[in-house]
């Protein structure tokens, strides 16, 4: 049976189906997490959360986990319909070694995939590239699967929501929260189990848009990054005069913000502001920062006297650096947001809590109150296709020599910093595409050198993806 190696990503396992996961090959992958993590933690019976998302194909894919994992010893949580967050904490709370989520995050509905995770601790360690991706990789082409007598357990758990919604609270302490109307639209998938519950304690007025599971996705792509996705929510928010709107994606690890003038909120100011109420009760700390805009958060948590670590982009790339270097909080452009809290995972719930206790203590609306935070002017991410026969390295390497005289890192894709505007292109590591991101303290400046990086791209033969 063989396996597209492509399905490994560097932040999780993501394919097709039936054509890259199906009822064939799925036990062989299935296999090959379990033993990579049976030799990883070094116990011949290991205790696994397992959980999916509302996607067609997750309740097939599922099954064949459970009764794989089962048969090779496997001790199995299984916490069913779950988010990405709510998947991370229920590791952490009921202590086991490890989990496995059926999911494909934004991915459109006939994608499916894995995120699997390891507990060290009170912290969790995300399986990507840096972390054993290629060890499991190994261990499936090479069928060099562990020996297994034990017969494995099952137990099934209600509720780990509530509790992760009740951890929320207890962590963010808020000591009224106002009677907001927000507008939330989880794009009919995995956040509307959280939002449910985290506004059942609420005051709040929560007015729904597709909250109905569906993993055909009748009403729009889960993925808020791209902002066409966003329209129907700030229009509603406009025409309800609502105080806040919120957008997850598919799988619920990430979440953009509306503000009341329905404007889209960068994801760098949700993580300069957050940043800076933490840091107010936690002085001096570190704070993470994504490499693609650094701007608004770098300068934020200067003001705030904290210290700024640039770090990669990616959930588990972001994960391991928090846990390396004991970091507080990381906020992603792309709207992921991480707290040491959460052992280093993504948490939605206390982003969106977060975010409602600072409107409610600051007695402003969330535009007002953002705006303190506008330091940097941002082009918003530009996707370019690249002829199968081009490398991305060769256009970096060119483009980092026309602006050599700025200041050049590698750490993820290339970076390059001036006084007054940067820069990062990179190639993705979800899909095929390469990545440009440019900010600068004017919007001129952003818009004119968003312009002459794009045309050094398009000489390449490149495409802008629409």
């Amino acid at each position: 049976m063989e396996i597209n190696p492509k399905i490994f990503k560097a932040y999780d396992i993501r394919g097709l189906y039936p054509e890259d996961l199906n009822e064939k090959n799925f036990p062989l992958i299935i296999k090959g997490i379990y033993s990579f993590f049976v030799k990883e933690i070094k116990k011949d019976q290991l205790k696994i959360v397992l959980s999916r998302d509302m996607r067609l194909s997750s309740p097939t894919l599922f099954k064949i986990a459970e009764k794989t994992l089962l048969k090779m010893g496997a001790k199995i949580i299984d916490i069913g319909l779950a988010s990405t967050p709510t998947f991370y904490f229920a590791i952490l709370k009921e202590k086991v070694d490890c989990g496995i989520q059926i999911s494909a995050s934004h991915n459109p509905p006939q994608w499916n995939g894995i995120k699997f995770a390891k507990r060290v601790g009170n912290s969790l360690v995300k399986i990507g590239k840096n972390t054993g991706m290629t060890k499991v990789k190994e261990i499936v082409e090479n069928k060099d699967f562990i020996n297994y007598e034990k017969k494995g357990s099952l137990k099934k758990i209600k509720d780990i929501v509530k509790d992760e919604v009740d951890f929320a609270f207890k962590f963010v302490k808020p000591k009224k929260i106002k009677k907001l109307k927000i507008v939330a639209d989880p794009a009919n998938a995995m956040a509307i189990l959280y939002i449910n519950e985290l506004f059942k304690k609420l005051p709040c007025q929560l007015i729904k848009m597709n909250f109905t599971l569906d993993g055909r996705f009748p009403a729009h792509e889960p993925n808020p990054l791209e902002f066409k996705n966003l329209k129907d929510l700030q229009k509603k928010v406009l025409a309800e005069k609502a105080d806040l709107g919120i957008a997850p994606d598919g799988d619920g690890d990430r979440v953009f913000f509306i503000d009341e003038k329905g404007k889209i909120i960068s994801a760098s100011l949700i993580s300069a502001l957050i940043a800076s109420y933490l840091l107010k009760k936690n002085k001096g700390d570190k704070i993470g920062v994504d490499v693609r805009y650094t701007q608004n958060i770098v300068n934020a948590v200067k003001k705030a006297g904290g210290k700024a670590i640039i770090g990669p982009v990616g959930h588990a790339l972001i994960s391991d650096l928090m846990l390396k270097n004991d970091i507080l909080f990381t906020g992603e452009s792309s709207g992921h947001f991480f707290y040491r809290q959460t052992g280093y995972g993504e948490s939605s719930v206390i982003t969106i809590l977060l975010i409602l206790d600072i409107i409610t203590q600051e007695n402003k609306p969330i535009s007002e109150i953002i705006s303190s935070y506008h330091s940097s002017y941002e082009s918003g991410e530009i996707n370019f296709i690249l002829p199968k026969e081009l490398k991305a390295k060769k256009i970096l390497e060119k483009i980092s020599q026309k602006y050599q005289d700025g200041k050049i890192s590698w750490l993820d894709g290339l970076s390059i910093d001036y006084s007054n505007w940067r820069f990062n292109i990179r190639t993705s590591n979800t899909e095929p595409l390469f990545r440009l991101n440019v900010e600068s303290n004017s919007p001129q400046i952003t818009e004119k050198m968003v312009l002459e990086l794009k045309n050094e791209i398009l000489n390449f033969d490149a495409k802008v993806k629409e």
